[in-house]
């Protein structure tokens, strides 16, 4: 049985992943870890799991969906990107 057929693989990795998060800046591997964590409760399910294509689609869609998420949820607030007009060299 390969490692992408094992739900507790993915969802150590998602662990993983959420921990990473703590220590990174931005919100790349909390989309990956919610991909995983998801990946890995359809493969432990047995909703997916029999071929790596499908496996791979639902991690990518899942990770993608859980990124838009957590920036729309947590992202940019309105005003706290500050936009130049000039530049401190322009005379």
């Amino acid at each position: 049985m390969a490692l992408w057929q094992v739900w507790w693989v993915w969802l150590v990795a998602a662990a993983a992943l959420g921990i990473a998060e703590t220590l990174l800046p931005g919100f790349v591997a909390f989309g990956f870890a919610g991909g995983a964590a998801v990946t890995g409760v359809l493969v432990w399910t047995g909703l997916i799991g029999a071929t790596l294509g499908p496996v791979l689609l639902v991690f990518a869609l899942a990770s993608l969906v859980t990124w838009a998420l957590a920036r729309r949820l947590m992202g940019v607030r309105r005003g706290q990107v500050k936009r130049w007009d000039r530049d401190i060299n322009e005379n």
